[in-house]
């Protein structure tokens, strides 16, 4: 693994450049773990939203059958 070395930016105490790559690196552990958790709950969010949609489909969907069931029940 290569020997990382850094600058910092006089602009942002939290950012300093990579010397070899010339990238710019974010050195905050606080703001990228606020980030993850951030990114983590929006996940969580989109998959319970993801699943409600999927209860909600199959809600309909027997709904539609009972009202079908229904229907041929009365015109007997």
């Amino acid at each position: 693994m290569e020997n990382k070395e850094f600058i910092k930016v006089e602009e942002n105490k939290d950012l300093s450049r990579d010397v070899y790559s010339g990238g710019i690196v974010n050195t905050n552990r606080s703001a990228y773990e606020k980030a993850i958790a951030r990114s983590k709950l929006v996940k969580m969010q989109r998959d319970e939203l993801k699943n409600a949609t999927k209860e909600i489909n199959n809600l309909q969907d027997e709904m539609r059958e009972i009202k079908i069931l229904l229907h041929q029940l009365v015109n007997k």
